[in-house]
């Protein structure tokens, strides 16, 4: 079973992006959903996750501009991304918080432009 993101593309530097996972009841339904990403060359990376009850945790890179919510009745994870910068360009991807390598979908890519 894959997670597949989406919402990606070329934004400039400021500007907003959001992201969506949609996963199985099986899986939204019982764990704590997480962004991860990955830059060229980088180890992969946690962006924020969110608990069952709605709890956030967010990297020290993204606080206060990236926004994680969750909508269960649409098993779906979302990554509000405003004040984007160059550096924030990776390929993000969704997963559980303990990320299970079956889990792992192709992303969804994310260019920031200087």
């Amino acid at each position: 079973v894959q997670l597949q993101a989406s919402g990606g593309g070329l934004v400039q530097t400021g500007g907003s992006l959001t992201l969506s996972c949609a996963a199985s009841r099986s899986i939204f339904g019982r764990n704590i959903m997480a962004w991860f990403r990955q830059a060229p060359g980088n180890q992969r990376e946690l962006v924020a996750f969110i608990s069952r009850a709605g709890s956030t945790k967010y990297s020290d890179y993204v606080k206060g501009r990236f926004t994680i919510s969750r909508d269960d009745d649409k098993n779906t994870v979302y990554l509000q991304m405003s004040s984007l910068k160059p550096e924030d360009t990776a390929r993000y991807h969704c997963n559980i918080w303990r990320p299970r390598d079956d889990y792992w979908g192709q992303g969804t890519e994310v260019t920031v432009s200087s």
